[in-house]
């Protein structure tokens, strides 16, 4: 059986996924009246569910929209204790480490995944569980904010797979984990 771990992530010029108060509607700056995906929509042909962090959840149930993934969402958190009832069968809230968290999404079935949110994504480069980096880099530089990248332990090597420019502006480039 083979597994794959995915980023799928937009970030600034200076490297930041969120403003220093968590904003995100610079990643939105560019235009996009087709409706561009970007990459998107095939990634979600790709994946069998969503795995992210608290804040990430949140924030998406902050939008004031229908929830807008149709694969299975896994928010990793020690905090929460309970989901939204509309959300029961949509969301699995978890908790542990990122190993032991893969295994039981692994048994449950779903083994190609999307990593999703900050700290998440920090903390399964430490565990060196990514497989591939989908990263859009806008043109912003914020200054501040929430960095997509935290120490490593170690490095990581990746290969360049492909790079694309979307709307003329954002550039997006695709790396497999060299292993």
């Amino acid at each position: 059986m083979t597994y794959k771990n995915i980023v799928f992530i937009g970030k600034s010029l200076d490297g930041f996924i969120a403003g220093k108060n968590g904003e995100l509607d610079w990643l939105d700056m560019i235009p996009n009246p087709e409706q561009n995906g970007m990459g998107y929509y095939d990634l979600m042909e790709e994946i069998d569910a969503i795995v992210m962090g608290k804040t990430t959840f949140e924030s998406v149930l902050s939008f004031d929209i229908d929830w807008p993934y149709k694969k299975h969402v896994f928010v990793l958190s020690y905090s929460l204790s309970k989901i939204p009832e509309t959300l029961k069968e949509k969301v699995t809230l978890l908790k542990g480490n990122e190993k032991n968290i893969l295994n039981l999404i692994h048994n449950k079935g779903f083994n190609n995944l999307y990593i999703d949110g900050g700290k998440t994504v920090q903390n399964f480069l430490k565990a060196d569980l990514i497989d591939e980096l989908r990263i859009s880099t806008i043109p912003i530089v914020l200054g501040d904010g929430i960095p997509l990248f935290d120490i490593l332990p170690k490095s990581l090597v990746f290969d360049h797979v492909k790079t694309e420019v979307f709307l003329d502006q954002i550039v997006q480039s695709h790396y497999q984990r060299k292993k």
